[in-house]
């Protein structure tokens, strides 16, 4: 007779901090798509997509 379960078949809960890490991650990935949106539609598209090109080349 083999056990009701090994421990390759145990499911594991995420941990509380893990799942905070998440929802963490998933608000800032949020808040990052609201704010484009808001410049694209404040400052239109040229206007957006010059300040993210040049972000971008200020990082590099």
């Amino acid at each position: 007779m083999q056990p009701a379960s090994s421990p390759d078949q145990v499911a594991t809960q995420p941990s509380r901090a893990a799942m905070m890490i998440v929802s963490a991650a998933a608000g800032f990935a949020v808040l990052l798509v609201v704010g484009a949106i808001g410049l694209w539609s404040w400052y239109g598209t040229t206007v957006f997509f010059e300040m993210v090109k040049s972000g971008v080349a200020a990082c590099m």
